[in-house]
């Protein structure tokens, strides 16, 4: 069943746990999240970039990918599709206009007033179709030598683009960022306290990917309440996928070759739902 964020989001922040976006980059991908999550009965939301969204063929192409997957294997969790760093008001309106239940909408580069102005537009226009909104303040990077200092979020300019937006999740700066680290993860867990406490909706930590076990409960335990991971099953899939093609190199069915990927992304899926579950007895 698609839904938007925000039941999953609020019941994760009360209860101290989190909800993990797995982006989906093809049907198999999305097949594969789909039936593991399934398994384990955990909700799940499928996050999905401007770029996959073009590799796949479009947005409706996408949403009807998904809700056709959840019919034909009968899925019974509740399932949110995702635009992941929509980059603009248009992309946030064609996901929402083709049925994805949540947007982000990604103006962290802009000036603070920038990005109130841009993610107001949004929020007004997704209201009307209960989808929700998630935003970002403060850019997340590449990787930490990218940063150039500016990796945290001002819990003062998370205070007022919260009040000024009326978003429904805010992914903050925090020290995080998107694809493998160069160095150690530099969380700033009493900003991510603070920010919590001062905006009262769930925080998101982009760029789950290469951050420890208990880094990530710890996050948990200080207000992250979704976790965005994509490089780790694409590492994980691209690892089986070159061994099986060394092993197998007169096979050229693409489906074998594809297929060769599905268990290292579901034991990746299964151990990261397993190390949220367990932050609800840190």
């Amino acid at each position: 069943m698609l839904v938007n964020m925000n039941e999953l989001l609020n019941e994760a922040k009360k209860g101290k746990f989190a909800i993990i976006q797995f982006n989906i980059n093809n049907l198999e991908w999305t097949k594969y999240i789909l039936e593991q999550c399934e398994l384990e009965k955990k909700p799940v939301i499928l996050g999905v970039s401007e770029g996959a969204i073009t590799y796949m063929g479009g947005y409706h192409v996408v949403y009807f990918l998904v809700t056709s997957l959840i019919k034909d294997l009968g899925i019974t969790i509740k399932v949110v599709l995702h635009l992941d760093h929509g980059k603009s008001i248009l992309s946030c309106k064609k996901a929402i206009d083709a049925g994805f239940t949540s947007v982000m909408i990604d103006s962290s580069r802009e000036s603070l007033e920038k990005n109130i102005e841009i993610t107001k537009e949004v929020v007004a226009y997704a209201k009307t179709k209960n989808v929700s909104v998630e935003a970002e303040v403060g850019a997340i990077f590449e990787n930490l030598n990218s940063s150039k200092g500016n990796m945290y979020a001002k819990v003062e300019d998370c205070i007022t683009f919260v009040k000024q937006t009326h978003i429904d999740c805010l992914a903050p700066a925090l020290g995080s960022v998107h694809g493998l680290y160069e160095g150690e993860p530099q969380l700033d867990f009493t900003r991510m306290r603070k920010i919590s406490n001062m905006v009262e909706i769930p925080l998101v930590l982009h760029g789950g990917t290469g951050i420890p076990d208990d880094i990530l409960q710890k996050s948990i335990q200080n207000g992250i309440c979704k976790i965005n991971i994509n490089t780790e099953l694409q590492i994980a899939w691209a690892k089986a996928v070159r061994k099986f093609i060394s092993e197998n190199a007169g096979i050229y069915d693409p489906r074998k070759i594809i297929k060769s990927g599905e268990t290292e992304i579901k034991k990746c899926i299964h151990n990261k739902l397993n190390i949220l579950h367990d932050s609800l007895k840190v």
